[in-house]
C-alpha cells in the first residue's frame, strides 16, 4: 500500500508529528501488507515530519516527467497549491513556508468560510460587512449559482442542514445577518456572485505572482477547482493544461494518487490518501 498524508493538521492532533504518526499507525494497522509512505522527497525519508502535507510533492514529481516546466496549480475543497516546476519541484518543503512564499493559498472550492473570501458584499444598495461567523461557506455560493451539484458538495454544511439550493440561499443570507425573506433570492445570489468573483480575483493574483516570480508561462491545472484555474490562466494569457484531459477527471480530482500509482504500478498495489 502506498500512502501520502495530508491530514496531520486536523484539530484532534496536538501537533503535526502526532498527526503523522497517528495516521501512519492507522494505515499500517488497516492493511495486512507492506505500507510505504511518500514524503516531500519521495519514498526515501528519515523524519516523519517529511511526510506532513506531502501530497503536492507526489503530484509535482509526476508532472516533472509528463509536462516539464510549468506552474502546477491544484485547487481542492480547502486549499490551493501553486508549485513551480523547473526541472524539479521548486516549492518550499513545509506548509508554513509555502504559505509564506505564496505557494499555498488557504482557499478552496468548498470548505472556505464565505467571509474569508468576501469581507464586504453589496446587497440592496448597501455595502454590508459579512459576519465573521461560520454561517456559510464558498460551496453555498457555487451551489446557488448552479456551478456545483448537491453531489459535488462533499463537505458538511455550516449549519448542519441539507445541501439543497434553498438551504444554501438561506445560509448566504445569514452571512449578512439576514433572513432569505428579508433580502430575497436576488440578494442572496448577489452575495454568491460577488464571492465567486472575489475568489477568482484572488486566484488570478496568486497565479500571476508565482508565474512572474518563476518566469513560467504554462499552468498545469488539477483538482475540483480545475475549471476555475483554467479560467484564471486564460485571463492572464497563460497556456493551461487541464490534467483531467490528460488523465481523466477522476484522476485530476485526486491527483497525488496518480504519482504513487506510476511509481508502484508494476506491483499492482492499491493507493490511499489520508
Amino acid at each position: 500500500m502506498a500512502v501520502v498524508i495530508t491530514g496531520e493538521l486536523a484539530d484532534c492532533f496536538r501537533c503535526k508529528e502526532e498527526g503523522v504518526r497517528s495516521i501512519m499507525a492507522e494505515a499500517m494497522n488497516a492493511f495486512s501488507c507492506p505500507v510505504y509512505f511518500w514524503g516531500v522527497d519521495g519514498f526515501a525519508w528519515k523524519d516523519p515530519l517529511d511526510l506532513a502535507g506531502a501530497n503536492w510533492s507526489a503530484s509535482a514529481a509526476l508532472l516533472c516527467r509528463d509536462v516539464g516546466n510549468c506552474l502546477f496549480v491544484d485547487m481542492g475543497s480547502t486549499t490551493t497549491d501553486l508549485i513551480p516546476i523547473k526541472g524539479r519541484p521548486m516549492s518550499a518543503k513545509t506548509d508554513f513556508l509555502r504559505l509564506a512564499m505564496g505557494e499555498l493559498v488557504y482557499m478552496g472550492m468548498l470548505r472556505t468560510r464565505l467571509d474569508a473570501v468576501l469581507p464586504v458584499a453589496s446587497v440592496r444598495g448597501y455595502d454590508v460587512p459579512l459576519s465573521p461567523e461560520l454561517f456559510a461557506i464558498i460551496a453555498d455560493a457555487y451551489l446557488a449559482l448552479g456551478q456545483i451539484s448537491e453531489d459535488q458538495y462533499t463537505c458538511d454544511t455550516a449549519d448542519g442542514a441539507d445541501k439543497g439550493r434553498c438551504s444554501a440561499l438561506r445560509r448566504l443570507a445569514r452571512s449578512v445577518c439576514a433572513d432569505l425573506e428579508e433580502i430575497g433570492e436576488a440578494g442572496a445570489l448577489a452575495i454568491a456572485k460577488q464571492a465567486r468573483d472575489r475568489q477568482m480575483k484572488k486566484l488570478v493574483a496568486a497565479i500571476e505572482r508565482q508565474a512572474k516570480k518563476q518566469k513560467l508561462s504554462k499552468v498545469a491545472a488539477a483538482g475540483i477547482g480545475e475549471k476555475l484555474i483554467a479560467e484564471a490562466a486564460s485571463l492572464l494569457g497563460l497556456e493551461c493544461i487541464r490534467l483531467s484531459e490528460m488523465y481523466g477527471s477522476n484522476i485530476s480530482d485526486v491527483f497525488p494518487a496518480m504519482q504513487l500509482r506510476e511509481c508502484w504500478r508494476y506491483l499492482n498495489w492499491n493507493l490511499l490518501i489520508f
